[in-house]
């Protein structure tokens, strides 16, 4: 495993840092004029983004497991290629492995208030175990006064394959009861708490008033998530992502949620820019194809 010294050596960039965070595992930092930002190379994981004059953005469990072979609670996962349990494999991972990887740090550059963070993962002998196709997966992350993240999977192999992808994004929230969620009126979604049954989302704005796990399908709409007590608005705009997840565990016991930190599910809720079940992508030998979810906030 590169150390954070190396790292620092060859990405020698104003206002980016690499340390050791959590568990010892590698971190990327940055702090700028315009934000700050915390990025583990395991999962290639956002778990931390601040634009100044703002509290931060992302929710990250208290409890969150900081060890190889375990995925970081909270931020944003990278969910590829399978989303949620893989069908017919029930000792697969959830939600795939990549967010249990070592990502490789490819480019570190700054433009003014932005800086741009490329990182990446491919196939190797233990994904072909798990999947058998061949593939290299991007993640491109731009920290300014708006988070851009963007999930560039190239097929490296001579057989096409189909995936699901996933930026399974935390949002921090003063009280999710309070909280409403505009942008999705009109689609049809997946209920996963009523067996998968297909819906008309007719309320709008959508509120969270109990355990809600929804597959929104067909949509490419720009959602807006409104905290009054928090006194702002969070916006995700999204390009080529057909598929969004709005998602709250609610009360989840530690048996069911052992890496959620007590009480801090009314402190989140999860928007996701994703293409999953009937949205998932099927690329062709020598292809590539780009997911982009972009974040940003305003006060009210």
């Amino acid at each position: 495993m590169t150390t954070p010294a190396e790292l620092s050596s060859r990405f020698n960039v104003s206002g980016v840092a690499f340390d050791a965070g959590n568990g010892g595992l590698n971190r990327i930092v940055v702090n700028t004029e315009s934000a700050q930002a915390h990025i583990y190379l395991h999962g290639a994981h956002v778990t931390h983004y601040q634009p100044r004059g703002f509290d931060p953005v992302l929710m990250l469990s208290s409890h969150s497991f900081f060890q190889p072979g375990k995925p970081i609670r909270g931020g944003v996962p990278v969910i590829f290629p399978w989303f949620g349990p893989r069908d017919g494999f029930p000792d697969a991972p959830m939600h795939g492995f990549v967010r249990l990887k070592e990502w490789n740090v490819d480019s570190v550059s700054r433009d003014g208030q932005f800086v741009d963070i490329t990182l990446s993962t491919a196939s190797d002998d233990s994904t072909r175990a798990q999947w058998p196709h061949e593939f290299v997966l991007t993640h491109a992350i731009r920290v300014g006064p708006a988070l851009s993240m963007s999930m560039i999977v190239q097929n490296m192999g001579k057989e096409s394959f189909t995936f699901e992808e996933a930026l399974h994004t935390y949002y921090s929230v003063s009280d999710v009861l309070q909280i409403n969620i505009t942008g999705l009126k009109g689609s049809t979604y997946l209920d996963k708490n009523q067996n998968m049954a297909e819906m008309k989302q007719v309320e709008d704005p959508i509120v969270i008033n109990g355990k809600n796990d929804r597959v929104y399908v067909d949509t490419q709409a720009t959602c807006v998530l409104t905290d009054p007590r928090g006194k702002r608005k969070i916006t995700v705009s999204k390009e080529n992502s057909n598929s969004t997840v709005v998602w709250c565990p609610w009360q989840m016991t530690p048996q069911g949620m052992a890496d959620l930190g007590e009480g801090q599910w009314q402190r989140m809720v999860c928007i996701e820019t994703c293409n999953v079940k009937k949205n998932a992508v099927t690329l062709e030998p020598g292809k590539s194809c780009t997911m982009k979810a972009t974040v940003w906030v305003e006060r009210i």
